[in-house]
């Protein structure tokens, strides 16, 4: 079963993507904003196949941790879906850069979101096979 870390400052967002994404078959971890997201992935014996993240978050943007998450050699392969009322082209433009593989703007569609979250392992497994 994938398991998917929710990345989000706001307890009902990280509800709502946490039961979708367990009805949609996936184990679910939380983190409140980067920091503890750092620090989560530091405890975790066996890292999340992909994180969803939020951009404004207190203490550690999103920007910021999906940065961290691509400097670390034990996390820089998790996938990562940016999800965000930010949705300017800017705003997709620095995700991109910071090394994100795909964005949902909020307000979402948690059908939406499930489907990107399961392309997006897809693509990162076809990536992987030899």
């Amino acid at each position: 079963m994938p398991r998917v870390l929710v990345v989000d400052d706001t307890a009902s967002i990280r509800f709502l993507i946490r039961t979708n994404l367990e009805l949609a078959g996936y184990d679910v971890d939380e983190a409140v904003d980067g920091v503890d997201c750092l620090d989560v992935l530091k405890r975790l014996e066996t890292m999340p196949d992909l994180i969803t993240v939020d951009v404004m978050m207190p203490r550690l943007d999103g920007v910021a941790t999906v940065t961290a998450i691509r400097a670390d050699r034990r996390t820089r392969d998790i996938a990562v879906v940016m999800v965000s009322t930010q949705g300017q082209a800017a705003d997709i433009q620095r995700a991109t850069e910071a090394g994100v593989d795909a964005y949902v703007t909020k307000p979402f569609d948690p059908d939406h979101l499930v489907v990107t979250v399961g392309d997006v392992l897809d693509r990162t497994r076809a990536r992987r096979a030899p």
